[in-house]
C-alpha cells in the first residue's frame, strides 16, 4: 500500500512538474515600450515602435508580446505611463529613450527599465542603461592608443551637460591621461583656451625670432630658408602625440578647426573623437583628417538600415537600432529566466551579440564592444 502510495505521489509530481513547465514554455513575454508618442521626438518614438516591430517579427515566436505607450519626452508622463504598464503585468520596458524621462521612476520598483540613454550617472536600480556609454568608447580609445603605442595624449572636454560622464568613462577606462583640459565652447573664449593649450603664442613668437635670426645671418641660403619658414605658422614641437576631443557635430568641427589654427596637424598628431554614428559630413572635412572614432559594427549597421528601409521606406534612426537589439536580448534572457527575474540577470557577467555587436551585461549596465574607424582621403576605413 505504502508502495503504490509512492508511486501515485511520483507520478503526481512528475504530472505536476510537466505541466508547470508547459505552462512557463507558454508564457507570454510582455515588453512594455516607453517611447515618446507625441510632441516634439514624436518621429524618433515612431521609428523605434518599427524597429521593434521589426525585431519580433524576425524572432517569429507568438510568446512577445509589445505594448507601447507615450513618454511625450516628459518625466510625469513616463511615470504616468510606466505605471499603467505595470497594470498590464509588463515587468520589463524598453525605454525611456532620453534621460530626463528617467526622473521618477525609481518610485516602479517592480519593473526594470532599459532606457536608451547613453547616460549612466546616478541611474536607479531599477534602470540600465543601454545607449553607447562613454566607457564602451574609452575602452575602445584606449585599446587603439595601447595598439599604436601613443603615450601622450591630451583631452579636451567641452563644458556641457554630458562633461562628468565622459570624465567617468576615462576613469573606469584606465586610459593613461598625459594632460586633460575642459574648454567652453563659445568660439572666441574656445579658441583662446586652445591657443593657451597648444602653447601657441611661444611658438608663434619662436618662428618670428627664427625668421629674423635668419635674415640677420650670412647665410647664403637663407632666402630659401625664410621662404620655408613664412608658410609656416609656428616653430618649436608639441609635447603630446594625440588628442582626443570628446564633441560632436558643428562644436567637434569648431575644435579641430581652432587646432589647426594653431598649426596642430592630423597628420602630424593623431586626431581622435568619441562615436560619430558615421556622420557623413566628416568625409568633407578633408583639413581635419585623419580623424579617428569608436563606433558599432558599420557592416551590421548598413545591413539593418536596408533591411528597414525595404520594410518602411525611410531611414531608421540610430536609437531604432539600440531598441532593435533590445527585443532580442529580452527574448534572448527570457528563454532561460522568467521575465521578472530579468533585473537580477543584470546584475550577473553575461554577454549578447546583436546587430551593433557584441555588448557586456554586469551590474545593471551595458558596455558595448566597439569597432575602431579613421576618416582618411574622405573614406571611412575600418582599423579594428
Amino acid at each position: 500500500m505504502n508502495k503504490l502510495i509512492k508511486i501515485i505521489f511520483l507520478l503526481f509530481f512528475i504530472f505536476n512538474f510537466i505541466f508547470l513547465e508547459t505552462v512557463r514554455a507558454n508564457e507570454k513575454i510582455k515588453i512594455g515600450l516607453l517611447v515618446p508618442m507625441t510632441g516634439a521626438n514624436k518621429e524618433i518614438g515612431e521609428s523605434i515602435i518599427k524597429a521593434v516591430g521589426l525585431a519580433v517579427k524576425e524572432i517569429d515566436s507568438s510568446l512577445i508580446e509589445i505594448y507601447p505607450k507615450d513618454t511625450a519626452t516628459k518625466a510625469n508622463q513616463t511615470l504616468k505611463s510606466a505605471f499603467e504598464l505595470s497594470e498590464m503585468g509588463v515587468k520589463v520596458v524598453i525605454g525611456p529613450v532620453f534621460y530626463e524621462s528617467l526622473t521618477y521612476l525609481d518610485e516602479m520598483k517592480n519593473l526594470t527599465f532599459l532606457s536608451l540613454t547613453n547616460k549612466t550617472l546616478d541611474l536607479p536600480r531599477n534602470i540600465i542603461s543601454a545607449g553607447i556609454n562613454s566607457t564602451s568608447q574609452f575602452n575602445t580609445i584606449k585599446k587603439f592608443l595601447d595598439k599604436n603605442k601613443i603615450k601622450k595624449t591630451i583631452f579636451l572636454t567641452p563644458i556641457q551637460d554630458y562633461e562628468f560622464e565622459v570624465k567617468k568613462g576615462i576613469k573606469e577606462s584606465k586610459i593613461r591621461i598625459f594632460q586633460s583640459y575642459e574648454y567652453n565652447i563659445e568660439p572666441t573664449k574656445l579658441t583662446k583656451q586652445i591657443e593657451e593649450i597648444t602653447n601657441y603664442r611661444v611658438r608663434k613668437k619662436n618662428l618670428e625670432n627664427e625668421i629674423k635670426r635668419i635674415k640677420n645671418s650670412k647665410d647664403p641660403n637663407k632666402e630659401r630658408k625664410i621662404k620655408n619658414l613664412e608658410k609656416r605658422y609656428s616653430l618649436g614641437g608639441l609635447n603630446f602625440d594625440a588628442v582626443v576631443i570628446s564633441d560632436f557635430k558643428e562644436s567637434l568641427k569648431s575644435v579641430t578647426t581652432s587646432l589647426l589654427y594653431t598649426d596642430v596637424l592630423p597628420k602630424n598628431k593623431y586626431f581622435i573623437t568619441l562615436n560619430q554614428w558615421f556622420d557623413e559630413s566628416l568625409l568633407n572635412e578633408t583639413d581635419i583628417q585623419p580623424l579617428y572614432y569608436p563606433s558599432i559594427n558599420k557592416e551590421n549597421f548598413d545591413n539593418y538600415k536596408i533591411k528597414y528601409f525595404n520594410a518602411f521606406n525611410e531611414d531608421p534612426t540610430h536609437l531604432s537600432l539600440l531598441s532593435y537589439d533590445l527585443v532580442g536580448l529580452v527574448y534572448y534572457l527570457s528563454l532561460n529566466s522568467k521575465v521578472e527575474n530579468l533585473n537580477k540577470i543584470f546584475k550577473k557577467k553575461n554577454s549578447f551579440k546583436g546587430k551593433i555587436g557584441i555588448f557586456d551585461i554586469k551590474n545593471n549596465k551595458i558596455n558595448h564592444r566597439l569597432n575602431f574607424y579613421k576618416i582618411e582621403d574622405q573614406k571611412l576605413i575600418e582599423i579594428f
